[in-house]
């Protein structure tokens, strides 16, 4: 009797599952996969790759896949995209679909901020809307070794680093108690022309008929670069080949003082060998109207052209989660990256994460310390990476002491100018 309940048993089995079998190959094949490409960095990557862990842990039917392959390879439903990867990506033929169309001919919403003027112009169009989601903005900021600063015989609670001269009598206070590295700045060329020059309501660029070129060696530029390389003459300033060397050298407690991006923050933290502060980038107190704002920038989320709409839904669906209140907050704490919209803006405020998101409450607060005017905004110039390169390397000779500051600028704008 056993026996013969046991064959029964197993027929029905094996009539459920010829049942069944089709329904869940229809499932499988019903199931929407994103695929997503990107280049962040180790510890941002990590941060990703939990965001898509806990979207895909609540979404049966749409699945994120992290992809290797790039918009030259295949192009995939998705790619956070900076520096020479993106220009080259947005000049041409249309390669991507207008993040702001795609959500709307979803039937999402995007809840984000207005892209601000002082953000960078790649991901927004002429209208103010987003072409992308920019979702790992920073701006430069000061980070400071607690430590450092009381073996100097400095309190880091209470002295003031608020303007360049305040700066320079405490670098030479490190220098004095014999500190070799008192400051390092990361992509000197973005800190030092690009936002300080916004920081203090100057262009960087002009009009010249419908395109914007590159203008940013004017007395300001010059007089902050000179003074710049006073301080690599005084042993003050030490300025390294790549931006990683600088913020490894003050990760290390190595430089006591860096300017470089507010995102680096995170990664401070977790190296766990510097006390670290964070403060507002210095600014000229005799400079009329100093200090206005810096810029904003960092990699944009990119979606490409020619996919379907159920694929185009499936990518909504993800950018709606990725802003949702919880996860603004988790990609604002393990990136370091700046809000997207009111929600994170909020959560920098909070008593309960402020230590945890100080670097985003000074680099909301320096990005917004005054209305942003065209002087200060953003400047879409065109090759903006290649400009950065070129000036940097101009500046190299001014470190070096092989060119002035006026010199070393007055050439940078000419290459500029030429493409070369």
């Amino acid at each position: 009797m056993n026996k013969m309940r046991f064959k029964a048993l197993a027929a029905a089995v094996a009539v459920g599952g010829l049942f069944f079998a089709p329904g869940s190959v229809a499932q499988a094949s019903a199931q929407q996969q994103v695929q997503l490409f990107h280049r962040l960095p180790d510890a941002k990557a990590a941060a990703l790759k939990d965001l898509v862990a806990r979207f895909n842990a609540q979404s049966k039917d749409v699945q994120v896949v992290l992809s290797a392959a790039d918009w030259r390879s295949g192009a995939p439903h998705l790619m956070i995209l900076e520096g020479d990867d993106e220009e080259e990506f947005v000049a041409g033929k249309p390669r991507f679909k207008p993040l702001h169309q795609l959500m709307k001919e979803s039937g999402v919403p995007l809840k984000t901020l207005r892209p601000p003027a002082m953000m960078t112009r790649t991901p927004v169009d002429a209208k103010g809307q987003l072409l992308a989601l920019p979702v790992g903005l920073s701006t430069p900021v000061l980070f400071l070794n607690r430590d450092a600063l009381r073996q100097a015989g400095l309190n880091p609670d209470t002295t003031r680093i608020n303007t360049w001269f305040e700066l320079q009598e405490t670098l030479g206070r490190l220098a004095d108690t014999g500190h070799t590295c008192p400051y390092t700045v990361a992509e000197p060329g973005r800190v030092m022309v690009e936002n300080l020059s916004a920081w203090h309501n100057e262009p960087v660029a002009t009009q010249s008929g419908k395109t914007t070129v590159p203008s940013f060696n004017g007395m300001f530029q010059v007089k902050h670069v000179a003074m710049m390389a006073s301080w690599t003459r005084a042993r003050y300033l030490h300025v390294f080949n790549q931006q990683s060397e600088a913020e490894q050298r003050f990760a290390s407690g190595e430089c006591a003082v860096i300017a470089a991006p507010s995102a680096s923050w995170t990664d401070y933290r977790r190296a766990g060998k510097v006390d670290v502060a964070v403060s507002k980038l210095p600014y000229y107190d005799d400079f009329p109207g100093a200090p206005q704002n810096t810029i904003a920038d960092g990699p944009a989320l990119w979606a490409s052209a020619g996919k379907k709409p159920a694929e185009y839904k499936a990518v909504a669906r993800f950018v709606s989660f990725w802003l949702q209140p919880d996860n603004q907050v988790a990609w604002q704490r393990e990136t370091g990256y700046l809000p997207l919209n009111r929600a994170g803006l909020l959560a920098s405020r909070s008593e309960l994460l402020g230590h945890d998101l100080e670097n985003v409450q000074v680099a909301v607060d320096q990005l917004a310390s005054k209305p942003a005017t065209p002087q200060s905004s953003a400047q879409p110039v065109v090759d903006r990476e290649k400009v950065r390169r070129i000036l940097d390397e101009e500046l190299a000779g001014v470190w070096a002491d092989q060119k002035a500051a006026k010199e070393a600028l007055d050439n940078a704008v000419t290459r500029a100018r030429n493409g070369n």
